[in-house]
């Protein structure tokens, strides 16, 4: 999110969370500040790889809730973010790839599963979900990968204890990093 006026409206949907992706090889990327900053929803910076210095920097200059990590952060670099509240995402394509979180459990306050994909995230493709079936951390997590308008069936007929909401990015854009609101009211109130 990087548009003012969109982040507005956004916030107004009754969403949970709200993403600042700081990736600069993201076309989805906020080179500087937004003119206004929602208030009335937990604000997540989305980081591949940043120095942690960078990361508490600019958590510290948006006010972030949570940091999400979306590279390949070891457990010793979580160590070095001291106290924030860290969503570890993996891409996941098979059950193997869930082994990956062993590591994590206990060090950060939630998984996201995403779709491995070209892109470290923001690919617009979905994984098979019944993978998860698999999940057995104690880690809750939020479901992402591709989920679009079409997908409230699919989203209403997934049932994992652990899973606590899902992530809408790429598939709601009108452009990178601009929501179209309409799909993702329709979206919310359909689920």
């Amino acid at each position: 999110m990087r548009d003012a006026d969109n982040i507005r409206e956004v916030e107004m949907l009754g969403i949970d969370m709200m993403g600042f992706i700081f990736w600069p090889k993201s076309s989805r990327c906020v080179s500087q500040r937004p003119d206004y900053l929602p208030k009335h929803v937990k604000r997540v910076g989305v980081f591949v790889d940043e120095d942690p210095e960078q990361v508490k920097r600019l958590a510290a200059d948006y006010c972030l809730d949570y940091i999400q990590l979306h590279g390949q952060e070891s457990p010793a670099y979580i160590f070095q973010l001291g106290g924030l509240h860290i969503i570890k995402a993996f891409n996941i394509a098979t059950v193997e790839d869930l082994q990956q979180t062993q590591p994590y459990e206990g060090l950060v306050d939630y998984f996201l599963f995403d779709t491995k994909g070209k892109s470290v995230g923001g690919n617009g493709e979905k994984f098979n979900w019944d993978v998860l079936d698999a999940y057995q951390g104690s880690t809750h997590f939020l479901l992402s990968g591709g989920i679009g308008p079409d997908d409230v069936a699919n989203v209403k007929a997934f049932h994992h204890p652990k899973c606590i909401g899902i992530d809408l990015n790429s598939r709601f854009e009108v452009t990178p990093g601009l929501k179209d609101i309409n799909k993702l009211k329709r979206f919310l109130e359909q689920l």
